[in-house]
This record gives C-alpha cells, structure tokens and sequence, in this order.
C-alpha cells in the first residue's frame, strides 16, 4: 500500500505541481527547498518535533511551548508560508522552525536522518500516511494534540475504513477537543484507551501583544469614528462584508478594517474596493508615526500577516469570516477574548463544539447573510450596551474553557521523559521501545 501510495502522491505532484505554481507560485515557490529538504530547520538531536499546518495550529504549538520546560528542545513544522512566518514570529526564539517534507521516502528519510527527533506531535491532525510509518520505523512515539474530527474526515474515513486503520493506526495517543471528537475516533476504529479528552488548547492562549504605533494610525485614520472589523475573510466574503459595511452606515458611521485570510488575494481585495470607488487604504501605506485624521478613508486593507488578533480590542463590532462562504469557519476566539461583540455566518463546522458553546452562550451574532450582518453591525453602533453585552459574554465563555494545557502535558508526559532522555544521549534506533504508557 505504501508504494502504490508513493507512486500515486508523486504522479499528482509531477502533474499538478506545476499548475499550483503558475498559479500561485509566488505563495509557494519559498516553501519548495524546505518541503524537498534542501533546507532544513535547525534543532539539535532528540528535540521535540511539533508539526503545525498553518497559523491557527502554530498558535497551539505556541501555547505549549510556552508551558514546556526550558531545557527541551523544540523544532516547529509548517505546511503553508503564512504559518511559517507566524511560527518565526510566535517560536523563532524557542525552537528550529522549517517545513514539511513532502510525503516521499527521500524526503522524509533526510529529514528524520538529519534531524533526528525524539517525538513527533501533530497539532490538531494532518496525517501523512508515509511520514507516520518511517517515524514508527525510527522509533518515534507519535501524539496527536488539540484533535478533532471535522465532518469532512469523518465521512471520508468512514467509508475508507482499511485508510483509516492505516492513517490513524500509527498514532499512540490522541488528546482531543471534546467528547465528539473521541467519539468519532472510536467509531473510525481507534481504542478508547489510546483517546483522552483534554479540551481545546486555543482556549489557552495569551492575548497578543499591542502595536500601539499601528493602533494609533488608525484610531487617527478613524476620525473619531468607531472601528469595524473583519477578519480572516474568504474569497467571495468581501463583497458581502462591504454589502454590510455600507448598510451599517459605511464611512460616515465606522472605518472598517479589512483583513483578507490569504495574503495572495490582497491585491484581488484591493481592486474589488477600487472598482466600487471606495476610499480606502492598505495598512502598508498607513504612517504610523506622527499620522492625522483622514475621515474620507472608508475602509484599511490589513495587508499584513501577525496584526490581527491585536486589532480586534479596537473594534465596536466584529466579523469573523469563512462563514458567509462555506468554508468552516475560523477561530472566534481573539475577539472573544477581548470582550468584542463577535457576528458570524452560518458555516461554523470546523469548529463545532467552539459554536455550539457561543450559541448556548449567547456569546455572538449568527447572521444569515450580508444584510443581517449590516443589521448587527448598525444596532452595535447604535446600542454599545447590547454590544458590551454579547462581549462580556464571550469574554466568560473564554475564561470557564482554559485549563486544556495542564491536561494535555499529562498526555505528553511520557514524551517529554523520552526527549529529556533523547537529547542527552545519542539519537534512538528503530528498534528502541516505546514508553510502556504507549503501547497498543
């Protein structure tokens, strides 16, 4: 099954590679010399491997670095480029931050060979069926962290269950999101013993540093005017949330902060504004020192990865995007814990258990589409008390959920031993034995 595996991602590689490129090849031509390991991150032998798909799992690789004992050594792997330069920025200091290799034996054996880990942990998933069988062949105890099950998953595993003994077999302990998510991987076939329910990571995380210089070009910008803000917007989204934005009032009531989730779709976004003759602004023209008023300014294009999270304790009113489009959704969290009133559309599935406390909660606006996000966003303008209370309610919502950190170190306890053990002593061989806590 491995070979035809092999021989099936390469062919896929060699046809639609260079489609990918020509297509998007400025976003992913810098990501090619690390996923063929060319380039490789650096960390010493026997470190503690976290891999991270993109921004939202670096965020929870992030969370646990930070509660990680100093002397274990950490390197950090990403997928896309917008999550290598947040894990740069967010883990830079702390551990060696590289790519994934692409899921072919050359690949991967360079990079266990020449890294040589101690552990791998997959934040929230992302199986490779390859790099999960060369890390059992090297020893390599493998943990799943912050796991879920989304219903795409769910349906394709289900009918696919030799896939699914095949992907998930290989993994020696999940701590998962919530009690769902352990029922899903039961019912894929995993052993309950091999599946804890530990809570959702993200729940953990810090509030992100200020920008204060950034923060005051727009509040200048702004004009005494009060900040909307819609974050981690999909294709297609945009045109809805400035739909909303005009309804709400548009320039004349708010400055609406734009932040496309793709950094290859900034320009698409900002000749969308041009051609309905909106006066706006990218965040990379704004001047951040010494700036004035500019009330005629109706919208700012955060053309910027990492500013984000920060800029939603400005805002009177919040819109989390991937959720007028069907895409699943993303994480409500960053506003929530700023006590901000948050609206999102009905596609929320990627984070289903997370919405369905914010809806028992009252801790957000569910909004059919553009003209009931334009509604919430007039009332909040209009009403702040209503405002402030969807706000306080998500701030709570956020505060009685944290505590996933201390439980998911008692599932890693036993990897932490071995990385102590790994770093201080040559590299381990594919016939050394896992810890007694993860055999199957």
């Amino acid at each position: 099954m491995q070979l035809l595996y092999q021989v099936g991602l390469t062919a896929l590689l060699l046809t639609a590679g260079p489609l990918l490129l020509l297509a998007r090849g400025r976003h992913y031509l810098a990501t090619l010399r690390g996923r063929l390991t060319i380039a490789l991150p650096a960390a010493p032998a026997g470190a503690l491997w976290f891999h991270a798909v993109s921004v939202g799992e670096v965020a929870v690789a992030a969370v646990l670095a930070r509660e990680l004992p100093a002397g274990i050594p950490l390197v950090v792997t990403t997928v896309t480029p917008t999550g290598q330069q947040r894990a740069r920025a967010l883990v830079g200091g702390r551990a060696g931050v590289g790519y994934l290799p692409f899921d072919l034996g050359l690949p991967v054996e360079r990079f266990l060979r020449r890294l040589r880990p101690a552990a791998l942990v997959l934040i929230e998933g992302d199986y490779w069926p390859l790099l999960l069988a060369r890390c059992r062949r090297h020893g390599l105890p493998i943990v799943v962290v912050n796991g879920r099950v989304g219903d795409r998953t769910l349906r394709i595993l289900s009918r696919l269950p030799r896939a699914a003994r095949w992907l998930l077999g290989g993994v020696d302990r999940f701590a998962v999101q919530s009690e769902e998510d352990g029922r899903r991987l039961r019912a894929l076939g995993v052993a309950a013993e091999r599946v804890v329910v530990a809570g959702n990571l993200k729940y953990d995380a810090s509030e992100v540093p200020p920008h204060p210089s950034l923060e005051s070009a727009l509040v200048a910008a702004a004009a005494s005017r009060p900040l909307l803000v819609a974050g981690s917007t999909m294709a297609g989204e945009e045109a809805m949330v400035l739909d909303a934005f005009a309804a709400a009032g548009g320039a004349a009531r708010a400055l609406l902060v734009l932040a496309p989730r793709h950094p290859e779709r900034w320009d698409d976004v900002g000749r969308l504004l041009s051609s309905r003759g909106i006066a706006w602004r990218r965040r990379s023209d704004l001047t951040l020192e010494g700036s004035t008023p500019e009330a005629a300014t109706a919208v700012v294009l955060l053309d910027s990865i990492g500013e984000l999270a920060s800029l939603y304790r400005l805002a009177a009113g919040c819109f989390v995007g991937g959720t007028l489009v069907p895409t699943g959704g993303h994480n409500p969290l960053e506003p929530a814990r700023y006590g901000r009133p948050i609206a999102v559309g009905p596609s929320m599935h990627n984070f289903r258990d997370m919405a369905a406390q914010f809806d028992s909660a009252g801790a957000w606006r569910r909004v059919p589409d553009a003209a009931g996000l334009g509604a919430a966003w007039r009332e909040w303008l209009e009403v702040p008390a209503a405002a402030a209370g969807i706000g306080q309610r998500a701030r709570a919502l956020v505060e009685r959920n944290r505590g996933a950190v201390a439980r998911t170190l008692e599932v890693l306890a036993p990897v932490l031993e071995r990385v102590r053990a790994a770093s201080a002593t040559p590299a381990p061989t594919p016939n050394d034995a896992l810890p007694a806590h993860y055999s199957r």
